[in-house]
């Protein structure tokens, strides 16, 4: 199974709540850090919500 390692690339500050929850579900705290998680439809879900914020890259 595929992984996507998601890198926080601008702040969660300021933005709506629920955006903020998001991030935060998905592990990533400040600018730059990053989370390896599993590529399914969940998880895709939340990173559509958030795909302004976030960057996306394939690990294998």
């Amino acid at each position: 199974m595929a992984q996507l390692k998601v890198t926080l690339v601008r702040s969660a500050a300021h933005r709506l709540p629920k955006q903020r929850k998001i991030v935060e579900a998905l592990g990533l705290k400040k600018v730059n850090s990053f989370n390896v998680l599993p590529d399914n439809e969940a998880t895709r879900g939340a990173l559509f919500q958030v795909a302004h914020l976030i960057k996306v890259e394939e690990v294998k």
